[in-house]
């Protein structure tokens, strides 16, 4: 069950923090995969299903603040604001899946 802590550390790590072309298409490669080892997780028992629960509004919120530092309504400084916030939600909320998964034997 370790696997998934050290598959959140990787993404994790990958998380970029400028606005860019590149990495706003990484970060949805990211947040797509978080998505689904957050799934994973959530299906190991009925103990994860509760406790990850709080997880996807959070996600939703991130993805909506993605697609919102692309918009081309923004300025670049409002973009590279955008982005930041959703970069720094996704590494807090990768952080406190983490510690909810522990060592993936919670009941």
């Amino acid at each position: 069950m370790e696997q998934y802590a050290a598959s959140l550390k990787e993404l994790y790590n990958r998380i970029p923090r400028r606005h860019t072309k590149e990495n706003v298409i990484e970060i949805n490669n990211i947040v797509d995969d978080y998505a689904d080892i957050l799934g994973k997780i959530e299906a190991i028992n009925p103990w994860y299903e509760k406790n990850t629960a709080v997880f996807y509004p959070s996600l939703e919120t991130i993805q909506e603040t993605i697609k919102s530092s692309n918009s081309n309504k923004h300025s670049k400084k409002a973009k590279d604001d955008l982005f930041d916030e959703a970069s720094g939600s996704l590494k807090d909320d990768i952080e406190s899946l983490i510690s909810v998964y522990g060592d993936g034997e919670k009941k």
